[in-house]
């Protein structure tokens, strides 16, 4: 059994909108917590709400491979991205993932058309139900995609949400959450097993347990952790807790990345 946390797939750094940190600071983190791997992801985020695009991939990979040149053997740096909404924007996305050789690559949904799913005053206006409907249909569709690696944060309107809807249970939505999962299974998807939301008070992690034990039962084994650490005192945070909830769940294993291809490691 795995006694430290095995890597961090889910990081961001001043290559991201919404971080300052430094490549360098995040490693450095992930070093002093005794965490052997990360993944440093990148938001590329296309969507016309978001334009003009913020993530410069020359200047990034410029940065990771100074920084992998410094690590003396301290850390494996791989070299991901996290691409919101990658089924509306085939040709840019097919683009970027020939002219670069990443390691991995997440797949998100922050936008459901026009609507942007941290938005405190559309969710609570348009509430749980019509939210989580409109969600877990939209990525019924991104799955069906085979573009990206990884399907980031599975329910993560209710990171926000819940606060404002006061519950959340994802037996209401099981028939889309369960199609959204076949999609996964068939196609090879990982699920980042995202920590990100037990340090904000919705106190969840995503994907929900029962999600994970659906997962199980339907078949699935491929999973990766992730903080969704912006800031260097993020990094690995609550990803031990992550780890208890997949053996609760009853899953086996994690699943690491290079260059592609991944690679299951038993619990």
């Amino acid at each position: 059994m795995l006694s430290v946390i095995p890597f961090d797939y889910h990081m961001h750094s001043n290559f991201s909108s919404d971080s300052d940190a430094s490549v360098c600071a995040m490693c450095e983190s992930a070093i002093q917590k005794g965490i052997p791997e990360v993944g440093l992801t990148e938001h590329y985020d296309l969507h016309p709400k978001e334009r003009p695009v913020f993530y410069q991939p020359e200047a990034w990979w410029e940065e990771i491979e100074h920084v992998r040149k410094n690590l003396n053997g301290q850390l494996i740096l791989r070299a991901g991205v996290e691409i919101g909404e990658p089924h509306r924007f085939p040709e840019e996305v097919k683009a970027l993932l020939n002219h670069y050789r990443y390691d991995f690559v997440i797949g998100s949904l922050h936008y459901v058309g026009d609507d942007f799913m941290f938005d405190n005053k559309l969710l609570e206006r348009r509430g749980a139900d019509e939210i989580m409907q409109s969600y877990f249909l939209e990525l019924g569709e991104m799955t069906r995609t085979p573009q990206f690696d990884i399907l980031g944060h599975f329910d993560v309107p209710v990171r926000n949400g819940e606060p404002i809807w006061r519950s959340y249970d994802p037996r209401r939505y099981e028939a889309l959450i369960r199609a959204v999962l076949q999609n996964c299974i068939d196609r090879g998807i990982a699920l980042d097993v995202n920590s990100g939301g037990l340090r904000r008070p919705a106190n969840n992690l995503m994907p929900d347990f029962l999600i994970l034990r659906w997962y199980r039962e339907m078949g699935g084994q491929h999973l990766t952790l992730g903080s969704d650490a912006h800031y260097p005192w993020d990094v690995g945070l609550h990803l031990d807790q992550a780890l208890k909830f997949i053996r609760d769940s009853g899953l086996k294993f994690i699943t690491r990345y290079e260059r592609r291809h991944a690679e299951l490691q038993p619990l």
